[in-house]
């Protein structure tokens, strides 16, 4: 593999010079850059993304860490912000920290030393982590957390309102003894979607009651474990929203190991709108995030924080919706 240095000793030039026409700073006249181009052209000579960008400042390279890349919701989250980031130029380094604070650390420290121009944070943020990037001059966005102070670029499914029309909807087809499999105290995505399923109670004059809330991981094991738990109940719910797909579909299989039929039984609701739920058996009921937007719009947003620093740092609120499918329609109405 060609070096900088066989460049230079082809065009008859110092290291120096390919340097300053490679990342067109300081004066080299034409005929030299001619000379430099064609030894370039000649040796197939690819430079160096991080050296150039230890010269320029700019590496046009973006990191990328999510918590759990088995969760379906992340790689179609990934797959959008590299979509659009390669149309920009930019690449992408996609680090997957298994929800774990000193494999999130590490990857942090490493993106850090890659040069990254920015990085996207599709997890909880830690305050430490906003503080490095701020006082480094590093781009920065978080996906699916809120963070007031200071005021960071953000992009988030309203999720609230999301587990509201889950719960919403459960309600209208008649249930009233609705249990809920809630994702980890420490996820604020969860957090939140517990409060729109308690908010959908108090509007229909549901008493919560916390026997019917289980907690999980948003894996699947989990979903199977939580729902087997209410199913033992002496009065188990009549319907359960799970804080997202794959609990439910943990859920599901569970129903089905205790003899019991969706939605004859017990109904079911899942929240993220992941390609699986279309195919299910039942087909699942869930709360559609438009993930790929996310991503667009993340990418998009940081892009833009990259090339104007000193641009407003802006928070964007999706919308989810309800897609309505076999598993939580009350056969023959309320």
């Amino acid at each position: 593999m060609a070096t900088i240095r066989d460049v230079a000793k082809l065009a008859d030039v110092s290291v120096s010079t390919v340097s300053r026409v490679l990342n067109q700073t300081g004066y080299v006249n034409e005929e030299t850059k001619k000379k430099v181009n064609r030894a370039i052209q000649q040796l197939n000579y690819k430079p160096s993304q991080i050296a150039r960008g230890m010269v320029s400042g700019k590496t046009n390279t973006l990191g990328l860490i999510v918590p759990d890349i088995r969760n379906l919701f992340f790689p179609e989250l990934a797959r959008a912000i590299e979509d659009f980031a390669q149309k920009m130029g930019y690449s992408v380094i996609i680090c997957n920290s298994d929800n774990d604070r000193a494999k999130e650390d590490a990857y942090f420290q490493l993106l850090q030393e890659k040069h990254i121009d920015g990085v996207i944070l599709a997890s909880e943020v830690s305050q430490s982590h906003i503080q490095t990037l701020q006082e480094r001059g590093i781009a920065f966005l978080v996906i699916d957390a809120i963070v007031h102070s200071p005021p960071v670029l953000s992009v988030h499914t309203d999720h609230i309102h999301g587990a509201y029309l889950a719960a919403a909807h459960l309600i209208d087809q008649g249930y009233r003894k609705i249990g809920h499999l809630r994702g980890p105290f420490t996820s604020s995505t969860a957090n939140d979607r517990f409060e729109g399923y308690c908010l959908a109670l108090r509007k229909a004059g549901i008493a919560y009651d916390s026997n019917l809330v289980q907690i999980g991981d948003y894996q699947i094991k989990s979903g199977h474990e939580a729902m087997a738990k209410l199913l033992v109940m002496r009065e188990p719910p009549e319907a359960v929203f799970a804080a997202n797909d794959l609990m439910a579909l943990g859920a599901m299989e569970a129903v089905a190991e205790h003899g019991l039929k969706i939605p004859d039984d017990v109904a079911i609701v899942g929240f993220d709108g992941l390609p699986f739920a279309a195919i299910a058996t039942p087909k699942l009921t869930t709360v559609q995030q438009p993930i790929y937007e996310i991503g667009t719009i993340a990418a998009q947003m940081l892009i833009e924080s990259i090339r104007e620093p000193q641009k407003e740092k802006l928070s964007v609120v999706l919308q989810p919706s309800l897609v309505i499918r076999d598993s939580s329609v009350r056969k023959g109405g309320k």
